[in-house]
């Protein structure tokens, strides 16, 4: 990972997460972005656009299926402890049936979760906290409903066949049996809407450390600053054996920093101030998405994102489940207990997250001298990063 942390995030929900002047000035500016971003839709639609916003809102893929799949098994799936706090599970699918897509190898009548992201949104929408799930992570996945209608036995495997088998719902339900953290919403993107999502921004630019040269990606860049545009960036987050160690934890790292990036990118006043960019990063995003039924409109996605726009880039971390060589496969994973445990148990009691770049697993976290033997336990230190750390220096 690149980058230094700049801030641990240290206040609990409802508390203040401190930061002074800049801070709320950031704070300030990303909520005026919001704002007139919704005001260029309101008046578009007032002045005669309401056929564009009903076009973006029809864009996006109601995942009925997985909805009604998800009802049968309400009663034995995780009851949210803290009001107000969400988890969207975010899903990159390897689908190669979609349009453009077929470019990325066969259609093997199936498709797997190339990235799965469980995204924790804080109740007073101060921090927000990506964890990657590995897809080589060992699990145990339930009984899930195949796309023939069909029922898959139990069954333990790595974490992406649950993708293979049922889908986003079977996926859901794996999470919530790995984790016990309930699911809100679910989003599933592939290839092809990422693709034109960083064209639409014009591109993102990332920090290379060494010149990448991968055939198999299509992708030859030189080191330094590159501005990746959409076939490059799916190649740079998805190309694994012929960059840097060729394990999966560093593809993963990669595809946090980039998503970091264009989390920045998305923020800056010449995509969401000009509509011009705007419409075309809202129609290549809508049309890469499969949601949960309550977020397939804009004004479901709208009411998802109006709370994240108070939340500093620094308090957006992302981190990779604490996980090791599986035992009886070094090519697999298994979580690190009870470093998991105790990630998951903060999430599901929505506390904080302390995250510090560099560390492999839970470290713990030092409390200042005066404090030290007095009052609770600080909070456990994660690996992982910021969305502040990922701009070119």
């Amino acid at each position: 990972m690149t980058g230094i942390v700049r801030r641990a995030l240290g206040p609990g929900p409802g508390s203040s997460a401190g930061g002074g002047g800049l801070e709320r000035r950031r704070r300030r500016r990303w909520a005026r972005r919001t704002t007139l971003a919704v005001a260029v839709l309101v008046v578009a639609a007032a002045g005669g656009g309401w056929a564009v916003y009903a076009k973006l809102s029809a864009n996006i893929t109601p995942d009925e299926a997985a909805a009604a799949e998800l009802a049968r098994y309400e009663r034995e799936r995780p009851t949210a402890l803290v009001r107000g706090a969400q988890n969207i599970l975010l899903i990159g699918s390897d689908t190669r049936a979609g349009n453009g897509n077929g470019k990325y190898g066969r259609d093997l009548g199936s498709e797997r979760s190339d990235t799965t992201i469980l995204l924790h949104l804080s109740a007073d929408r101060r921090s927000a906290t990506a964890v990657s799930l590995p897809r080589d992570l060992m699990v145990d996945i339930p009984d899930c409903r195949k796309p023939d209608g069909s029922r898959g036995e139990p069954v333990f495997a790595m974490f992406n066949h649950a993708f293979q088998v049922g889908g986003s719902a079977c996926t859901i339900r794996t999470v919530e049996k790995l984790t016990n953290i309930r699911v809100d919403h679910h989003v599933v993107v592939d290839f092809s809407g990422f693709k034109d999502m960083v064209d639409a921004v014009d591109g993102v630019q990332v920090c290379l450390k060494e010149p990448i040269n991968d055939k198999a990606a299509k992708l030859r860049l030189p080191a330094g600053k590159v501005t990746l545009d959409g076939e490059q960036a799916l190649g740079y987050v998805r190309a694994r054996k012929s960059l840097g160690d060729g394990s999966d934890t560093e593809r993963m790292e990669r595809q946090q920093r980039f998503l970091g990036a264009l989390v920045d990118k998305m923020q800056s006043n010449d995509v969401l101030l000009n509509p011009v960019k705007l419409y075309p990063v809202l129609d290549a995003a809508t049309r890469s998405l499969t949601t949960d039924p309550e977020l397939a409109s804009l004004r479901g996605l709208y009411q998802l994102v109006r709370g994240l726009r108070d939340i500093p880039t620094e308090h957006v971390q992302f981190l990779t489940v604490p996980r090791e060589s599986y035992v009886y496969d070094a090519n697999r994973d298994q979580l690190v207990e009870p470093e998991a445990e105790k990630l998951f148990a903060r999430l599901r009691a929505d506390q904080p997250v302390a995250v510090a770049q560099g560390r492999s697993r839970e470290v713990p976290a030092r409390a200042p001298e005066a404090d030290r033997g007095n009052g609770p336990s600080p909070a456990p230190t994660f690996s992982g990063n910021t969305a502040a750390e990922h701009a070119c220096e």
